[in-house]
């Protein structure tokens, strides 16, 4: 086994009889360092505003909160509700209230009424329903326009922006809490460049928060910023920034922005299922157990890590050593430990995640909101 010069590697679990593969494995102390490691670099707690998308867990938001961390962003309404069940003091719901999640976040926020809950805006048309519904209902929604700063996948554009604050502000029922801006295109890898296009980018942005504010009746918030981008706007007066991917970091970010300092803290444990005369074997980490929107490779093996995808099905992932390599190929039954390139769809293909403590398996945290329902 290729596991470098390390007697115990730090990912390696002591007793696997009983841990089902795939398995997704979380590493409590790791978790806990990424942690300690956003705080340190943010230095205010009231600013951190973690997306739970990634891990979609009651214990990792509990463990937040043990950290002073108690605003919190989320993409759909069962994460929400999840976030309400541990008593969050401040839930953004990321995503437009469309159809039927209207009614099912007016219940929410009806059931949860010490969570502040509140949501984006990013036209009229959708500013109007929620006055409406909100007026009938008897309830002042907050809202978050969103805003558009070049990613091109939701949001308001900023030319527009202030003409859709003027006009949800003669509507009823809702109450504009601020702006937010997800700025996930901006992933220049060189962190020099990267901050200076952020700031190229955040300048019209900041323009219009000060005409905004100019004419609002309360100072207005901006929430800003995902785990490639948030680290450019620390030096940014009061903006609340929103990373997910820090709690279990991945391949894909770990790659791209080694600056940052997070390590992953989540992998994938699989198993060889067979070696096939080709010179290839096959592991039973399929589609279905590691996020494959992307292509190969899809992870990186720890202890074998000159391994390269070859093929995957839905159950399967056949795998190779380069030609010319002199290691050889795992054996049958052999657990490898992968990072997934992107961890966030990874959690979200698993019931549960196997917590790991001082190299044994020592919990299973249930990952909840990976439903897209739970009560409502």
């Amino acid at each position: 086994m290729a596991t470098g010069m390390e007697e115990h590697p730090w990912y390696e679990i002591e007793d696997t009889r009983a841990l089902e593969s795939p398995a997704l494995v979380i590493y409590y102390d790791r978790l806990l360092d990424n942690i300690r490691r956003l705080k340190k670099m943010v230095g205010d707690d009231s600013r951190i505003r973690p997306h739970v998308k990634t891990h979609k867990m009651p214990e990792v938001c509990r463990i937040l909160q043990q950290h002073y961390i108690t605003r919190f962003k989320c993409a759909t309404i069962a994460e929400a509700e999840m976030l309400a069940q541990v008593n969050a003091a401040d839930v953004l719901l990321a995503y437009p209230l469309i159809g039927p999640d209207l009614e099912r976040w007016l219940q929410l926020i009806q059931r949860y009424p010490k969570t502040a809950f509140s949501c984006l805006v990013s036209n009229f048309h959708n500013a109007q329903t929620l006055s409406r519904r909100a007026k009938s209902a008897g309830m002042l929604l907050k809202v978050y326009i969103d805003v558009d700063a070049g990613m091109h996948r939701t949001g308001i554009s900023l030319d527009k922006a202030e003409d859709l604050f003027n006009d949800i502000r003669q509507l009823s029922g809702i109450e504009i809490m601020g702006l937010h801006v997800y700025d996930g295109h901006l992933k220049v890898e060189d962190p020099a460049e990267r901050q200076k296009e952020s700031d190229r980018q955040f300048a019209p942005i900041e323009l219009l928060l000060k005409k905004l504010n100019q004419i609002s009746q309360s100072p207005l918030k901006l929430v800003i910023g995902g785990s490639p981008s948030f680290s450019t706007h620390i030096h940014r007066s009061g903006a609340e920034l929103s990373p997910g991917t820090f709690v279990f970091w991945d391949m894909g970010y770990g790659t791209h922005f080694p600056d940052l300092p997070f390590k992953p803290a989540a992998l994938v444990v699989t198993r060889v299922i067979d070696v096939l005369d080709n010179g290839t074997c096959t592991l039973d980490m399929g589609t279905k157990a590691i996020a494959s929107e992307m292509p190969f490779p899809r992870a990186e093996f720890l202890n074998y890590p000159e391994l390269e995808a070859v093929f995957q099905s839905e159950e399967h992932l056949n795998v190779r050593l380069p030609e010319g390599s002199l290691s050889a190929l795992p054996k049958v039954g052999e657990l490898l430990y992968a990072i997934p390139y992107h961890i966030c769809p990874t959690v979200a293909l698993y019931d549960h995640g196997w917590v790991v403590k001082d190299g044994k398996i020592a919990d299973q945290w249930q990952i909840q909101a990976r439903k897209r329902k739970i009560n409502f």
